[in-house]
């Protein structure tokens, strides 16, 4: 189909439906630097997002710590890739398509332009053959009317009898005149028909199918190039679908690697103090504080020193309590602000080798500290490995350097790797000490002198008043009290030492001093190593006389009557209070 032979007579109209091509053109334009923009705007507003819900940097280790926290990161970094992808849609879609879009509307306005002049310039070459036709049509009727009203005038003057003989010769001369100009009118016009019909076949057949063909042609290519284009956005598009479709997937990989019970077990690592929880509260019998002893000649109560003990024991009692630290609550008041310290929210510095948190976090700490310090090592070693290297670099050619001048941060490096190890040593040392040592109340009550033994031996009957299960006096932990608190309480330091003495020697006497509680069975082989412990082998069936208290040991009884401390983490207990439940 040619427009030069369909649309032969809609020129006008041609001319204004390329003008609506290249408003399409420019239109389209506008629609892909608004696409272009909005890609743009996502992506920035995608990846402000990712940014305002990214974790701070005090925050990514307990990001870490959680599967659904950590997989949380992940997701904000695929979107952050995702985001990416439209700015390469952007990217792209300005750098390719809207260039070539440009251009085009650039070439068809110069397209256009030159066939609408082409076309112009064709018909003014029609119109003025025309008026050419025109203008010899109309002498050739004047020519013919002049002729034939001087044909009308000779005959009149021919049949004029009045007329002499030279009159009607002028007039049959002036009538041959005006025929002849009126035959050479009729030939103009003729040649001026033939010449103006075969230009105008021209026009019609040749020369405007040839405008309308270039213009046919331009508006067909720019057809393509739309086409080719939209086709373009689509195949960019296409290209980032699968990074995209890879961040979806890294999405629903990160949900995957949510765990419930793995961040459960994790919050259990992170805030498990190692404490043992709170043994029930003894009843305390009123009755036997009034009981007088007849055997004393003095009659001073028999339980005179409990007293004073009691007294002490007040004492002490008020100074928790100033502490805020007393009573069952106080367990409570310990606890959270244990866990404060652990979770960072007091702000305090923790002592060197953090004695001052329970037992797990203690040996979790020790444990990150040892890492730092080997990795510090590694990495210095690795150091102290190049300057050497580069040391017999310098030996063997001088000319590169010179090796003395390596000695001196040679040196330094040395002792900075003695330094370092020696602080490993001593957290090493540490951690050694919190899983070998025996528990201090262990050691003081294995090492009394035989003084307080006999002094225990006279409260033994109220010790048997005890209530069964009850935990000896000499179980609980040793207090600790600031410098303040010994010098208000300075008075009665040797009453209280003294009657400390009489109650750890309560704690080693056999069934009355510490029932069974249960029994245990060694999972290893443990030879006692420090005073108050007891060697066991593998699979050892024992009684057990006291729960662990918090510092990794338990007191224990054998068959051969031997009682002393083992390692918790050596035996399996079960003890019988599980089975009245």
């Amino acid at each position: 189909m040619s427009w030069g032979t369909e649309l032969w007579d809609q020129y006008d109209t041609i001319a204004t439906h390329t003008q609506k091509g290249i408003d399409f053109c420019e239109r389209f334009t506008h629609f892909l630097k608004d696409r272009c923009s909005i890609e743009l705007k996502y992506a920035s507003e995608l990846k402000k997002l990712v940014k305002s819900y990214q974790p701070k940097k005090k925050e990514e280790e307990e990001y870490q710590q959680y599967s659904w926290a950590a997989r949380f990161w992940d997701v904000l970094k695929e979107l952050h890739d995702l985001a990416g992808q439209h700015e390469v849609i952007a990217e792209n879609t300005q750098g390719q398509v809207l260039k070539d879009v440009q251009s085009l509307i650039s070439e068809m306005k110069q397209q256009r332009r030159k066939d609408l002049q082409d076309g112009a310039k064709v018909q003014d070459q029609l119109k003025e053959s025309l008026a050419k036709l025109d203008k010899s049509r109309r002498n050739y009727e004047k020519a013919f009317k002049m002729a034939e009203k001087a044909t009308d005038d000779y005959r009149k003057a021919d049949a004029d009898i009045n007329l002499s003989r030279a009159e009607v010769e002028k007039t049959r001369n002036m009538m041959m005149i005006k025929n002849n100009q009126c035959d050479e009118s009729k030939n103009e016009y003729a040649a001026q028909l033939q010449q103006t019909n075969q230009h105008q076949r021209d026009h019609y057949t040749q020369q405007m199918p040839s405008v309308f063909q270039q213009m046919q042609s331009m508006e067909e290519n720019r057809i393509n190039k739309i086409k080719s284009m939209v086709k373009q956005i689509a195949d960019i598009e296409r290209s980032v679908v699968p990074i995209i479709n890879t961040c979806i997937d890294g999405m629903v990989k990160a949900s995957d690697g949510i765990s419930a019970e793995e961040d459960s077990k994790a919050v259990i690592d992170k805030y498990k103090s190692g404490f043992p929880i709170p043994a029930d509260i003894p009843f305390e019998d009123l009755s036997n504080s009034s009981v007088i002893d007849t055997s004393n000649a003095n009659g001073t109560p028999k339980n005179s020193l409990d007293n004073r003990k009691g007294t002490v024991s007040d004492k002490k009692k008020n100074r928790k309590d100033k502490k805020g630290g007393g009573g069952l609550f106080g367990i409570f008041t310990s606890s959270k602000a244990t866990i404060n310290k652990i979770i960072g929210l007091l702000g305090e510095e923790s002592k060197e080798d953090f004695s001052d948190l329970p037992p797990n976090q203690q040996r979790k700490a020790l444990n990150r500290k040892i890492d730092e310090f080997k990795k510090e090592i590694a990495r210095e070693t690795a150091e102290r490995e190049g300057m050497l290297k580069m040391k017999d670099v310098y030996v063997n050619n001088p000319a590169l350097g010179d090796p003395n001048a390596l000695e001196k941060k040679i040196e330094e490096n040395a002792q900075k790797i003695d330094s370092l190890q020696a602080e490993m040593r001593k957290y090493q040392g540490y951690l050694a000490n919190m899983d070998a040592k025996p528990s201090p109340v262990g050691q003081r009550r294995n090492s009394l002198s035989d003084d307080s033994i006999s002094q225990s031996s006279t409260n033994m009957e109220m010790s048997q008043t005890s209530l069964p299960g009850q935990p000896p006096v000499a179980a609980n932990e040793p207090e600790v009290y600031t410098d303040e608190e010994f010098e208000e309480e300075g008075a009665i330091d040797d009453e209280e030492d003294h009657v400390g003495e009489f109650e750890h020697a309560e704690g080693d006497f056999d069934e009355e001093g510490f029932p069974v509680i249960g029994t245990c069975r060694a999972l290893y082989i443990y030879e006692a190593g420090n005073e108050g412990s007891v060697a066991m082998t593998e699979g050892e069936e024992m009684f057990v006389l006291e729960q662990d208290q918090g510092d990794g040991w338990t007191r224990v009884r054998k068959h051969d009557n031997s009682e002393g401390f083992v390692p918790t983490s050596y035996i399996q207990c079960h003890f019988y209070d599980q089975d009245e439940v």
